[in-house]
């Protein structure tokens, strides 16, 4: 999920804008949660998980759970599951068959199935995203499957497909690998979500999509 902007303001004026120091970007891209320092706004890297070679055959989802205490989230975590520190809280994510549940936490959501694409080996991107209302991302896509899960506000995302909508509590939203798309802060409170992007390992996280124009469906 690349780089906010204010939507009010065109491109080139944004360009000119110190927003790596402003909204936790760099380079049009994410940053690690650890380069974060005094920012708020904006979308960060909180964990990247290796998971090698995925079973074709089966569907997998992205199961998201709670938990009091680092501890007893270390505890339950098993394969493919990844611990994250993320807007406050502790959660273990995991990617599993629609079946798999821990022994312990508070089960929040699990999303999917996950579209994934050809791949010999994967890697899962955690991030957590913070816009407030009419900022949005570059137009960009992923080599993978970007999926996710809003706490507190609202989303917007549009693709060639249309527009999909998130609230705080709602269903998980997701867009397959490949697909070009711009997300945007709607609703009238700063937006915070989980991000998951479950993308062919060997590939850049991110690239811009110069070959397709929003239509302005999310705008608020």
């Amino acid at each position: 999920m690349p780089y906010p902007n204010l939507s009010s303001l065109g491109f080139l004026a944004l360009a000119a804008l110190p927003f790596a120091s402003l909204h936790g970007q760099s380079g049009g891209t994410c940053v690690p949660v650890a380069e974060r320092g005094e920012r708020t706004l904006g979308c960060y890297i909180t964990a990247r998980e290796e998971l090698g070679h995925l079973p074709g055959d089966s569907a997998l989802y992205w199961h998201i759970d709670r938990f009091t205490s680092q501890a007893s989230a270390e505890t339950a975590k098993g394969s493919r599951g990844t611990v994250v520190n993320s807007l406050g809280q502790i959660w273990l994510f995991t990617i599993a068959d629609s079946a798999w549940h821990p022994a312990q936490g508070e089960r929040v959501a699990r999303i999917g199935p996950l579209p994934l694409v050809a791949a010999d080996s994967f890697a899962a991107v955690y991030m957590e995203g913070i816009f407030e209302p009419g900022m949005h991302s570059v137009v960009h896509r992923h080599p993978g499957v970007e999926a996710w899960y809003t706490i507190v506000g609202e989303q917007c995302v549009e693709t060639p497909q249309g527009k999909l909508v998130q609230r705080a509590g709602g269903p998980g939203v997701m867009v397959p690998g490949g697909l070009p798309m711009m997300l945007t802060g709607t609703g009238t409170a700063i937006r915070q979500s989980l991000v998951l992007i479950l993308q062919d390992a060997t590939q850049p996280r991110s690239t811009p999509a110069t070959d397709w124009t929003p239509a302005g469906l999310c705008r608020p």
